[in-house]
């Protein structure tokens, strides 16, 4: 599994993807920490598959003891099936995600993890001194859905949007804007149900100072590219059925 730095000033932000060993039919996914001196966040931490691979790049970078919080978007496998196994690995830590799916999420298995529910305005994590904050992303695919914003190091983690379908040996940062959009189209055509969701969410996002846009899957936004992401997106129609 790929290990990314994408920050490193005060505390530092990792990215973990294209898993070249998981089975040919599971969609490839990007999980992604956060660590502030003894305090670690698991973003979107992935499903039951690749929780030996996932366990065994964190530990080169913090101990074990050390995650104490576990974000999750939404209700979805790929992002946190694996839920069952951390609740084994980390007794003591506790799980931040909608209110709306708690009582889907813990048919993972949840018997020690504490589930801190995210309310629908959103709110945010103090770990240790960083502020994240859990913004509203509902509907953008799921109908309760969040992403987390760092304002310090200006980094987004947007989930399902702005996500494409990649191969594990892909690039882990977009270069080529035009080239990117054929691995993104049918999948926000079709897994984005609301475009008045989706417009209120560019809203909301352009008034933030963001300098990466990292989804859970694909190559993750920065620069100019964020600007043509959101333009892109903007004029996308959603929700219109299966696409032709």
């Amino acid at each position: 599994m790929k290990t990314i730095q994408l920050y490193d000033e005060g505390h530092q932000w990792f990215a973990f993807a294209r898993d070249p060993e998981k089975p040919e039919k599971i969609i490839d996914t990007n999980q992604y920490m956060v660590i502030h001196g003894k305090r670690v966040l698991l973003m979107d931490p992935g499903g039951i598959e690749i929780f030996a691979p996932m366990l065994g790049s964190i530990l080169h970078h913090t101990k074990i003891e050390n995650i104490t919080d576990l974000f999750a978007s939404h209700q979805d496998p790929d992002i946190i099936s694996s839920l069952g196994l951390w609740d084994q690995t980390l007794p003591k830590a506790r799980l931040h995600s909608p209110w709306l799916w708690e009582g889907f999420i813990r048919h993972f298995g949840m018997d020690n993890i504490e589930y801190v529910s995210i309310p629908d305005e959103g709110n945010s994590l103090d770990l240790d001194g960083v502020e994240l904050q859990f913004i509203p992303a509902h509907y953008l695919h799921s109908s309760g859905n969040f992403h987390v914003y760092d304002p310090k190091s200006k980094i987004m983690m947007c989930g399902d949007v702005g996500a494409a379908l990649e191969s594990p040996e892909a690039d882990m940062y977009v270069e080529d804007f035009d080239e990117h959009i054929p691995k993104m189209k049918l999948f926000h055509q079709r897994w984005m149900p609301s475009n008045r969701a989706k417009n209120d969410w560019i809203a909301r996002v352009r008034k933030m100072d963001i300098e990466m846009l990292c989804p859970q899957h694909g190559r993750i936004f920065k620069g100019e590219n964020i600007t043509k992401f959101l333009d892109w997106f903007e004029q996308l129609e959603v929700g219109l059925g299966v696409p032709k």
